[in-house]
């Protein structure tokens, strides 16, 4: 197939990479020996250097195994970006076992399908999920569950004051003794008291299975990707090539995005550990927290997602704090309107690009180059060793440069498939190329533009309408902070647009002001004909706006509303239109 996108390379990009026969335990072990005293995670000021961390593994790696843990077995880690997560994570991989990270804000019933779609037979969760997770462990495989603290690697004074906050706060979990139940910090401590063999040695292979990878669930039941050693380490090998500015053992990465999310294991948590850098621990999105520790830290990079960086545009203490060490982030998860990159770099003097991912391809594809020519709306160019072409969603023919398609992608860091899930295999991957379920199009040049979900299109009158393209419109008004559109019912044009509105602080707009503004912008049949002003929008928790949420809710009012119609002598309701 023709590869125009080849051609717009960055010089010191190559145009194909080598993928080393390697394990993401054998990256860990690199990064160890290229200097052990070097801090690999700082969490509120504490360091955990390689040479501790690499201790605190092979503990960990003892006592899975003392509990029975063996290759191919499945581990829970239901955490936030604390130092257990990285511990528990190359803990479970050295044996040969596969991790399953668990979302922390899943409530029971989804926690419960992940855990029995997995098999999972150990989970490692923080202490605050106790009640979730024994609601549903009877009817799980967990044979055990460990728990950890926020508390438990705190610096000393932070940890000494955590109680007295917790309390206060109802946030104090007191976990009872019993069978099957163990303490994090406990299960170190006897480990390095020898009451625990060291782990045994796994012989392990690049394709074997390391990773299930769950999606969000927003087109249906949560599914889990299945991801190889090879899978990780090729995304990693692609990105570094890509991203030719890192420095090893230099970096200094902001580690804020969510490790049990397929963008912040990669760009974050694995990265740090390629490139032999330092990751800053943020267990949550907090703006000051975050500002002060890019300051504190001199971070160099921060990963993360278009709401994170325009609250940082927007949040009027961000010119206090010195923010000039960052030099390239890569943005991801939903679209990054330019106009917040650019005020972004103005900022901080670094570089800001859009990029494209999913949990199945480990997760990136595309970038827009670090310092060439990116391109307003697009998501960049395939990475090196990375093919991608743009079907019709009907009969699979490939389109042409300009047509929009569904996107299909192949590449080394596409997955096996979706975990018990076969047909659901069969739809998403056909002859090695995986149909992304994304509107897309593609210039001449190769640089790919997500229009959308291909279940998110609206059908208006017979009319095609993206809910992105009018998103893009929306953030460029200049009164306007986030925005998302979906489309609702309609009786006479089928579906109709509506549009959810977050306005900048202390700025005022009316309906007619907006949808005045689109007609502009917009063929008339695009324009939002609904408009509600929100003061936030629903988010998932790296800050991907769902659209679906938006959806649940307009379709609750739509059933309210027509249950509240009046009944006809007939036992039928009144035609009327639904809102």
């Amino acid at each position: 197939m023709e590869k125009p996108w080849l051609a717009h390379y960055e010089e010191q990009v190559p145009k194909a990479v080598t993928i080393p026969e390697k394990t993401i335990p054998e990256v860990f072990d690199a990064a160890v020996s290229f200097n052990p005293p070097l801090p690999a995670y700082i969490f509120f000021g504490r360091r955990f250097s390689y040479a501790v961390m690499n201790g605190m593994v092979a503990r960990l790696a003892a006592a899975l195994a003392h509990l029975g843990i063996k290759k191919g077995d499945r581990v829970a880690i239901i955490l936030p970006n604390l130092p257990q997560y990285p511990v528990a994570h190359y803990a479970v991989m050295k044996l040969g076992a596969v991790a399953v990270p668990t979302n922390p804000l899943y409530v029971e019933r989804e926690l419960e399908h992940q855990l029995n779609n997995s098999g999972a037979v150990v989970a490692i969760a923080l202490d605050l999920l106790y009640k979730r997770v024994e609601a549903v462990r009877a009817n799980t495989s967990l044979r055990a569950v460990i728990y950890t603290s926020v508390r438990d690697y705190l610096p000393l004074h932070l940890r000494l004051l955590y109680p007295l906050k917790a309390k206060r706060e109802g946030m104090w979990v007191t976990i009872p003794a019993q069978a099957g139940t163990f303490q994090f910090v406990d299960l170190i401590q006897r480990a390095a008291k020898g009451e625990f063999p060291p782990a045994p040695k796994v012989e392990l292979k690049p394709d074997d299975i390391a990773i299930f990878l769950y999606t969000g669930g927003t087109t249906g039941i949560s599914k889990g990707a299945v991801l190889t050693h090879r899978n990780l380490v090729a995304n990693l090998v692609q990105l570094r090539a890509w991203n030719y500015g890192l420095h090893e053992g230099k970096e200094i990465i902001m580690g804020v995005l969510p490790f049990f999310h397929s963008y912040g294991m990669t760009t974050c948590l694995h990265m740090g550990v390629y490139i032999k850098g330092t990751v800053v621990l943020v267990p949550r999105f907090d703006i000051k927290m975050v500002l002060a520790a890019v300051e504190k830290f001199k971070a160099t990079s921060f990963p993360g997602v278009p709401t994170m960086y325009v609250a940082i545009n927007d949040h009027p203490d961000t010119p206090k704090y010195n923010l000039r060490n960052i030099r390239a982030c890569n943005s991801g998860g939903a679209p990054l309107p330019l106009e917040v990159a650019r005020k972004f770099e103005r900022l901080t003097g670094g570089r800001l690009i859009e990029g494209y991912g999913l949990s199945e391809t480990s997760p990136v594809t595309h970038s827009n180059p670090i310092f060439g020519e990116r391109r307003e709306g697009s998501i960049g160019l395939p990475l090196p060793n990375t093919e991608a072409a743009l079907v019709d969603p009907e009969t699979h023919k490939p389109l042409p440069p300009g047509e929009i398609g569904e996107l299909a992608v192949r590449g080394p860091q596409v997955m096996l498939g979706y975990w018990q899930m076969e047909e659901e295999s069969k739809k998403t991957l056909r002859d090695g190329w995986l149909f992304t379920g994304d509107m897309a199009k593609m210039d001449a040049d190769g640089y790919f533009y997500i229009v959308d979900r291909k279940k998110d299109m609206i059908i208006a009158g017979g009319f095609n309408i993206y809910p992105r393209e009018v998103e893009e419109v929306l953030y460029k008004h200049p009164k306007i902070r986030e925005a998302a559109v979906i489309g609702v019912q309609d009786p006479y044009r089928g579906e109709t647009v509506k549009a959810f509105i977050v306005l900048r602080d202390g700025e005022t707009a009316t309906e007619e002001e907006i949808v005045a503004y689109c007609k502009q912008e917009l063929a008339r049949y695009k324009v939002p004909k609904l408009v509600e002003f929100r003061k936030e929008l629903p988010k998932s928790l790296i800050g991907k706006v769902l659209r679906r949420v938006l959806m649940e809710e307009e379709k609750a009012k739509a059933r309210a509303h027509f249950d509240k119609k009046p009944v006809t002598p007939g036992g039928g309701r009144e035609a009327q239109a639904v809102s």
